[in-house]
């Protein structure tokens, strides 16, 4: 099975052994290719969005590519082998700071600075997910945070008022809702660090501010891990939460016997189509305690070996402008990051349709208290060398105390090696 760590040494080989065609501006080829992330649901509208480009830009030709995401990968590090990567590429999660580590995209810092219209259309922390070293390199797309969802009518059976408001709070409302195999209290999401706030929440840090050192392994991230893995035990989080991915986890909520979901808000809509439950009476919506929330979000950058650089930035201009961002926002039911329009869909979705408005709302707010967001270049590397460990003792496999140790020798030789 090819994985995210193989594909990115594809990369980082291809890298060394090419050098990539620095941006050719005023070259007379006037084709773009625009490389999207498993989005083919909108095919037509980003091909009325290509038909406006074109005719705006006379002689103009754009080329349009969806790949999945196991796709993805293999078919961009060929093109950067062969010194011809898609001019505007969509990425999804850190892959945008692994691939601007490596040299493939564009600096946009400087764009950034001559136009700060552009700049100021987007929410800066979520702009800034795709700083790396002090340079941005994507504007967002589409984007998520994570949040918490729960089961109102399993809630008023454990004679629960409201979500829960400390960390302790999320393992006792759990416990209160579990019975025997018939329902679990709480489910998260795993991978791309969703689950980091159960440890922000509780003055847990993965790194030095300086991302080149850990600091978890403390007694307090000990004391965390073996409550989580002791309530996974006892059932009152469900296993699948360390063990699933996505269908898993939300098919299980949605099924109707998990009383809490911790996830990024796409889930809302996948949950809500296996679950015949979910109406606006029966779920609830809320933030994690502390407000914290790992993001997962689209963006889009331009790779450095753009033969066009100057019309994919213009390209990227458009698609992230007013008019196109809020069409994406209308059909995808999203927010954009785009302040404007993503304060102007919200009010709109308060009218039309009042949950799906109520969990778009809390990806706009506290966008401060974002975490499991680090600038690593090497962010799957990190995962593979810290999560094995922690799952480990999440699953009863491993005490804390000796999956922490084990994490931080694996994690620290990686970010030596970076």
């Amino acid at each position: 099975m090819i994985t995210r760590r193989t594909l990115l040494k594809t990369a980082a080989a291809a890298a060394a052994a090419s050098v990539l065609p620095t941006p050719a501006i005023g070259q007379t080829s006037r084709k773009i290719t625009f490389l999207t992330w498993n989005i083919i649901d909108q095919k037509e509208l980003i091909e009325s969005w290509i038909k406006r480009f074109q005719a705006a830009h006379p002689g103009v030709e754009v080329e349009w590519l969806d790949k999945k995401g196991p796709d993805f990968g293999p078919f961009y590090q060929t093109q950067l082998t062969a010194g011809t990567p898609p001019d505007v590429i969509n990425t999804q999660g850190a892959l945008g700071l692994e691939y601007a580590a490596q040299g493939a995209l564009l600096d946009l810092t400087p764009l950034l600075a001559k136009e700060a219209a552009v700049k100021s259309r987007f929410d800066p922390n979520y702009l800034g997910n795709w700083i790396y070293e002090g340079r941005n390199y994507m504007l967002p797309f589409y984007i998520t945070k994570t949040l918490l969802f729960y089961n109102k009518p399993m809630f008023a059976k454990a004679g629960l008022a409201g979500p829960p408001k400390t960390f302790d709070e999320i393992l006792s409302h759990a416990q209160k809702m579990t019975s025997a195999e018939a329902s679990t209290g709480f489910m998260t999401l795993n991978f791309d660090w969703l689950y980091w706030p159960l440890f922000a929440m509780n003055g847990v840090q993965l790194v030095t501010p300086d991302l080149k050192k850990t600091a978890f392994n403390t007694p307090k991230a000990v004391e965390v891990l073996d409550k989580l893995a002791k309530a996974t035990q006892g059932n009152a989080i469900n296993k699948i939460s360390w063990t699933g991915r996505w269908v898993e986890p939300n098919g299980a909520f949605g099924a109707g016997n998990v009383g809490m979901l911790h996830a990024h808000s796409p889930a809302y809509f996948f949950f809500k189509g296996q679950g015949s439950w979910v109406t606006p009476e029966t779920l609830g919506v809320a933030h994690m305690p502390g407000f914290y929330a790992t993001p997962n979000s689209h963006g889009l950058g331009i790779s450095k070996g753009s033969k066009n650089p100057e019309l994919a930035w213009d390209f990227l201009k458009f698609i992230t402008d007013n008019g196109q961002a809020g069409e994406l926002a209308e059909r995808r039911k999203l927010v954009t990051g785009n302040i404007a329009v993503d304060k102007a869909s919200l009010a709109k979705l308060e009218k039309e349709d009042p949950t799906v408005y109520a969990v778009l709302k809390t990806q706009l707010e506290h966008t401060d208290k974002m975490t499991g967001n680090w600038r690593f270049g090497n962010d799957s590397r990190v995962k593979e060398a810290f999560w094995p460990e922690v799952q480990s003792a999440l699953l009863g496999r491993k005490d804390a105390k000796s999956a922490l140790a084990d994490a931080e020798r694996r994690m620290s030789r990686e970010l030596a090696r970076a």
